[in-house]
């Protein structure tokens, strides 16, 4: 029965190279999903070279989404229910605000009377109905003005009660005009506006701003119903990106850390958060210890990647694109020195997959290896037939 079963197993073994235990697939198999002259694969097998790497460099990089739809015309010193006003009446005449109020003296008319009379209201508040208490000018309604807006109505107010009067207004208390600010900051909440903090930045660093680096952050507003997404590299470096926000908007900032995958021949099967700024090749590969000199084909690094259209008709690459982008996978030959400068030049890309196929000596190590169980297992098979027949 011995005799029997172990050839079969060995025979299916050598049919169905598939019941092998891999790391991933087999430099064979890679060439044969690829895209030739003659026949259309899955993806486009592009040997990595120096010039090409350059080629891919003079391409600008692309961010995905925009907040610059979403920036408001809005006024950010609009006075709203809640907020707190500092409000200055000079009465040039001194007959309501001057010295003369509650002075009997004669010299005390005069002289208010040259000099005008300044009345400042401390910490007059929006009330409910959108108004503000003004000595003998009542009730005015300030809600949905600006600050010069509301100096006029408070001057209509005075009109007739004094000669010519003159009203500063500015907003000491801004409870009204705020936005929330949420997600990875230090001091998540409300954060005023003004006319000179209205952009998205502004309000991130009054929260405090985020302990990850830029590169690994989303920024998001949500205003009446909608939503405009960027990454917040793009505000940094974008003019057109920082936003002017208005009252009632909702920023979120996201934490979406950057990250590629390695497995394979290589010492570390890893998915690796990157650090800020551009990560090469020869970087990322140093970051899992490098490939492994007892495993690794070192003749076919692979890098597995959607790559943009316009970077993929940059280098003469005709695969048809998905919704993800063209699928492409980059070989370069780690035995020859002069590709060294070209994985120094390689820049590693988030969701990047970096693949090394094993050498033909551990392909065969690992072949023995199952046949050598296999064998375990049709010996142990044996024993116990034998034992039953006795």
């Amino acid at each position: 029965m011995t005799r029997t079963i172990l050839p079969l197993a060995i025979v299916a073994i050598l049919g169905g190279c598939s019941t092998l235990p891999r790391d991933g697939p087999s430099g064979a198999s890679v060439n044969a999903g690829a895209t030739t002259g003659s026949a259309l694969g899955s993806y486009a097998l592009v040997p990595l070279t120096f010039e090409a790497t350059e080629r891919m460099k003079q391409i600008p990089p692309q961010f995905f989404g925009s907040l610059a739809a979403g920036s408001s015309d809005q006024p950010a010193d609009v006075i709203g229910e809640g907020d707190t006003l500092a409000i200055s009446i000079f009465d040039p005449s001194g007959s309501l605000f001057g010295g003369t109020l509650g002075a009997g003296s004669a010299s005390g008319r005069n002289a208010a009377t040259m000099s005008g009379g300044n009345q400042a209201l401390p910490g007059a508040t929006v009330d409910r109905s959108g108004s503000v208490t003004i000595p003998f000018g009542g009730q005015v309604r300030v809600q949905g003005l600006t600050s010069t807006q509301a100096a006029a109505a408070i001057r209509r107010a005075l009109v007739g009660k004094v000669a010519n009067p003159q009203v500063l207004v500015s907003i000491a208390g801004n409870a009204s005009n705020t936005v929330n600010v949420l997600g990875d900051v230090r001091q998540p909440g409300r954060a005023p506006l003004g006319v000179n903090s209205d952009r998205i930045l502004d309000v991130i660093a009054a929260a405090g701003g985020s302990a990850r680096t830029t590169d690994d952050l989303t920024i998001s507003i949500q205003r009446e119903g909608r939503t405009y997404t960027a990454p917040l590299s793009a505000v940094t470096t974008e003019f057109g990106e920082n936003v002017r926000l208005q009252r009632g908007d909702v920023v979120n900032v996201q934490y979406k850390p950057r990250r590629f995958s390695t497995f394979g021949g290589l010492n570390a099967v890893a998915q690796v958060d990157m650090p800020a700024g551009p990560v090469t090749l020869t970087g990322a590969l140093s970051k899992v210890g490098g490939l492994n000199t007892n495993t690794a084909n070192a003749r076919r690094v692979l890098i597995f990647r959607f790559e943009r259209p316009e970077v993929a008709q940059a280098l003469g690459i005709n695969q048809p694109a998905t919704p993800r982008g063209v699928p492409v996978v980059y070989e370069l030959d780690f035995s020859d020195a002069a590709n060294v400068f070209a994985a120094t030049n390689m820049e590693v890309m988030p969701e990047d997959v970096i693949y090394v196929p094993l050498a033909g000596a551990a392909e065969m190590r690992k072949f023995f290896e199952v046949v050598q169980s296999l064998t375990r297992v049709v010996y142990d098979v044996s024993v116990t037939s034998t034992l039953n027949n006795n």
